[in-house]
């Protein structure tokens, strides 16, 4: 083991598969000795177990309906109560799982790349691109992002796939302003000079070399915006415009027991503590991943 751990920290290694595991390697030690970013990989690690699982870990359906059971305190058979319907709320907790795991990997999927791309062409061409580019960025920046998903959804319909779509639409422009940022700090850089005196096509140093170096700060991004992004797809499931009942999607379910908050205060309560555990979770994540990849935050430190 101590063999293979001081292949991977080597300060000269002899293929790029090295220097990448050994990179990786660095990463994951910095990531455990942060407490806070060790909770929140497990909290995140949880709902991913939870989304797998769901079917073995969830003790009941999440649509099935008890009518003799409706809104039962928490309990040893149901360990979160029930609902109006009867239906077991930490099921449905656990399912629910799946539905915020797809939003916020569909939605990182879409805008990240995105941004990154419109980011990167415009920090690197300049010029009435950039005007361009960045004077669009800049319409989505000044309207709040709430607002403009349902703006979105309305037009498109509710659902979780044009839910998906709009809260995309809504985070790519801060991904846009990250890799545009720092594709102006070394797009004059020396490396890059030589590799457009090689031949290199605009789109092969953006492809090949300006993209590569945004991905770090992108990722710290997109991993502190998905609280910001949960939050958001829970307010669409709040107001109806989201996953479609009978799906057991957080927003959703609390939206349904506000009707019931003073007296089952659990139907309400128990999605809301999910959403508040799995969004701190990303947050704490979010700011160990910040400590390792972005060097200038850990100058300031």
């Amino acid at each position: 083991m101590s063999g293979l751990r001081a292949w991977l920290i080597d300060d000269s290694p002899a293929s790029r598969l090295q220097a990448n595991l050994g990179r990786a390697y660095r990463i994951w030690a910095a990531l455990l000795r942060n407490p806070l970013a060790v909770v929140g990989g497990l909290i995140i690690a949880a709902l991913i177990i939870m989304a797998i699982f769901a079917p073995v870990i969830a003790p009941y359906s999440p649509i099935g309906q008890d009518l003799d059971n409706r809104l039962v305190p928490p309990s040893a058979a149901h360990w979160m109560g029930t609902d109006e319907l009867g239906r077991d709320i930490y099921s449905r907790v656990v399912y629910g799982a799946r539905i915020t795991l797809l939003i916020v990997t569909m939605v990182a999927v879409i805008s990240a790349p995105l941004g990154l791309v419109i980011g990167a062409v415009s920090g690197y061409f300049g010029g009435w691109t950039d005007r361009v580019l960045m004077g669009v960025t800049d319409i989505f920046l000044s309207m709040p992002k709430l607002i403009l998903a349902l703006a979105f959804v309305a037009a498109l319909g509710p659902g979780i796939e044009n839910a998906i779509i709009a809260i995309a639409i809504t985070a790519w422009p801060a991904y846009a302003r990250i890799a545009r940022a720092e594709t102006i700090t070394f797009r004059d850089s020396e490396f890059i000079a030589a590799v457009r005196l090689q031949g290199a096509s605009a789109t092969r140093v953006i492809l090949n070399h300006v993209l590569p170096l945004c991905a770090s700060s992108t990722i710290v991004r997109v991993t502190l915006d998905m609280a910001g992004i949960i939050l958001t797809a829970a307010g669409l499931g709040f107001l109806g415009l989201g996953a479609q009942p009978p799906l057991p999607e957080w927003g959703a379910m609390i939206s349904r027991g506000r009707n019931f908050i003073l007296d089952q205060w659990w139907v309400a309560t128990m999605p809301g503590f999910a959403i508040i555990l799995v969004s701190l979770g990303f947050c704490f994540l979010g700011d160990g991943l910040r400590d390792v990849l972005d060097p200038k935050h850990g100058d300031r430190q």
